[in-house]
């Protein structure tokens, strides 16, 4: 049995009424059929931007959400979810009546529509991974609304197979083999993953897709026949085991996982041993192992075809046995056996563990979020290599981490208890130093309110200005990033007030003795400073003098002042205390700071800067007892600094 993907359109509410009420009680029923007469009266004649009918669309998604069992919400959400946007007045006139759950997964339908890669193929990976982030940020939420959103792109590749020729149809298979196929079969969810994978692959390669069905179509009525014989051979099988209730069928086996096995393991469509396939479902796990001795002792085992997924699941949670054996015409068959369920397990995946029912409790226990995120982590190694990024979802299970969203949709994660202004320098350095407000959610909050996942945050900035010294104060900033930025900001500050004191005090000596016409970059040169910024900062602190200064215009330097600069020039082994030496600070070069007398840090050494009012800057050794005493008394002034020649 070859499974083929289904293209069938929806053809209206009523034939669709009695599947999309199932597992419902009867007020959920006429409710759900109230919404969706609704829904039907407003989307119908709209349009996506792919020209699918968005009518038919949102009842396909609800009935592939009422096929994975799911809850009331989650249909109610895959009906009105286009409502908001399309027909925006009914949205206002409706959403007070729905309840929080499903305006909570409408909430979450529209934040991920915008999910996708840029390209097709071989999208870049800082796509890939935003796009992971935004399914994850949603997950973490309510994962009913990436199943949603599965089932939504199962709908868009079916209207894509019926309309092969539309310009987007390649990108959207293509991105949908990228990410949606392999997230349904992290997430166990069997029933869609197959059919992503046919319609994408009919979609992206429809030559190779033809044929091989055109063959698997040849032998089809000979292959059913010979299935037909299996079946009844092994429930005389079951009923003398005296296994009850059992179930034997023909397993379907789809085109793209046969193209990948024939890929894979080079061999001829004739040599697939489970395009012959039988799957036994049982009550119990002592049954799956009885039944298998029994299937192996009637029948001879292939060699290296048996694999046990009951005592090793997959990753994605799967467990069955799988076994292939030669029947009695001679030709091989793959057996797999598993519980009833196993058996839904691997069809619904994590939507067997997610079906909401009145009155029963909502899954959300540690260990449970704890499987759904290993899923997640697996997924994004398929899709994208992404370390840093993964050791984030794994602290997202201690709520280490929080994800919030640009008006645009871009997600960010952020520690837990960060502030508008971490989210602004995470955005970009410029951003945060031009925060002036921030709305939450619509709403203008003060800048040291700490932000929740789920929010929209948007920065308020101005055209000029920078950060305020109030910023590092307790409560305002919560990363290292954002605090590290902002001490910058005023160490270069300070550096450029002290540079432009230090070219006036420089200009006025030059004048004084009439040396106006002075090339300042020379004269830098022959003190040992590579830039005239250099010249002007230590001029203003008084490492160089007047003196020292006009003996270099005649180009006579004092001994003592060219030793100075020599030292100011290469790295030593051994900074006196008169000495000035090239830090970095925040990244940034450029820096000459004087070795603090009470610690002498010397080359090498772990060191801090400290921002001194008088002084400019000044080194420090990290386990310093001064440096201990200025973070508690002016922590906005102690810098992270490493040696320039380190």
């Amino acid at each position: 049995m070859v499974a083929t993907t289904s293209s069938v359109a929806v053809a209206s509410w009523e034939t669709a009424q009695a599947a999309l009420g199932i597992e419902l009680s009867e007020p959920e029923r006429l409710q759900l059929e109230t919404v969706a007469r609704d829904a039907q009266s407003w989307l119908e004649g709209l349009t996506l931007e792919t020209g699918e009918p968005v009518w038919s669309h949102a009842l396909g998604m609800a009935l592939l959400a009422a096929e994975l069992k799911l809850d009331l919400a989650s249909r109610l959400a895959a009906l009105l979810y286009p409502v908001p946007t399309r027909v925006p007045e009914q949205w206002d006139a409706i959403q007070e009546s729905l309840s929080p759950d499903v305006l909570r997964l409408i909430k979450g339908l529209q934040r991920l529509h915008g999910v996708r890669l840029r390209s097709g193929d071989g999208a870049p990976e800082r796509d890939t991974i935003e796009a992971v982030r935004k399914m994850v940020l949603a997950m973490v939420e309510d994962v009913r609304v990436v199943l949603l959103r599965l089932s939504s792109r199962v709908m868009t590749l079916r209207w894509f197979a019926k309309h092969p020729e539309h310009e987007s149809a390649r990108s959207y298979a293509a991105e949908s083999q990228t990410l949606y196929a392999p997230l349904a079969n992290r997430l166990g969810i069997w029933r869609l993953k197959w059919e992503i994978e046919d319609l994408a692959f009919r979609l992206l390669d429809p030559e190779t897709y033809k044929s091989l069905a055109k063959r698997l179509e040849e032998r089809r009525v000979e292959r059913e026949a010979f299935i037909t014989e299996r079946i009844a051979e092994f429930t005389a099988l079951l009923q003398q085991m005296k296994i009850a209730p059992f179930e034997v069928t023909g397993r379907p086996k789809h085109l793209y996982s046969i193209f990948l096995k024939m890929q894979r393991k080079r061999l001829d469509l004739r040599e697939i041993y489970d395009l012959r396939a039988v799957r036994i479902l049982v009550p119990t796990v002592a049954d799956c192992y009885a039944v298998l001795a029994e299937v192996h002792a009637r029948y001879q085992p292939i060699e290296g075809e048996f694999d046990d997924y009951i005592a090793r699941p997959k990753a994605n949670g799967y467990q069955s046995l799988h076994t292939a054996v030669v029947a009695a015409d001679g030709r091989p068959l793959e057996v797999q056996i598993r519980t009833f369920a196993m058996h839904r397990a691997a069809e619904f995946g994590v939507a067997a563990h997610w079906r909401y029912k009145e009155g029963a409790p909502k899954p959300s226990s540690y260990d449970e979020k704890i499987a759904l995120l290993r899923s997640l982590l697996a997924w994004r190694d398929e899709v994208a290599d992404a370390n840093v990024w993964a050791d984030r979802v794994k602290r997202a299970i201690k709520e280490e981490v929080i994800y919030v969203t640009t008006p645009a949709g871009r997600v960010i994660d952020l520690p837990y208890g960060a502030t508008p202004i971490d989210f602004a320098y995470r955005i970009h350095t410029d951003v945060g130093h031009r925060c002036r407000g921030v709305k939450v959610d619509g709403q203008i909050v003060p800048l040291n309110t700490p932000l929740t996942t789920g929010q929209t945050v948007e920065i308020l900035t101005a055209k000029t200005g920078g950060p305020s010294r109030d910023w590092l104060q307790p409560g305002f900033v919560v990363t290292r990033h954002a605090r590290s930025k902002i001490r910058l900001w005023f160490a270069q500050a300070e550096q450029a007030q002290l540079e432009a004191r230090g070219k006036t005090l420089v200009e006025q000596t030059l004048a004084r003795a009439g040396k106006t016409k002075t090339k300042v970059d020379d004269l830098a040169a022959r003190l040992g400073f590579k830039e005239p910024a250099a010249l002007y900062r230590a001029f203003a602190r008084g490492e160089v003098g007047p003196k020292a200064l006009l003996e270099a215009v005649e180009g006579k330097p004092d001994a003592s002042e060219s030793a100075s600069a020599a030292r100011r020039r290469a790295p030593q082994d051994h900074v006196g205390p008169n000495a000035v030496a090239s830090v970095v600070i925040g990244g940034e070069r450029g820096f000459y700071a004087q070795p603090a007398k009470c610690c002498l840090p010397q080359l090498g050494d772990a060191i801090v800067a400290f921002l001194s009012r008088s002084r400019g800057l000044t080194i420090h050794h990290q386990a310093c007892p001064e440096i201990a005493r200025l973070r508690h008394v002016h922590p906005e002034r102690v810098l992270p600094a490493t040696w320039e020649s380190s």
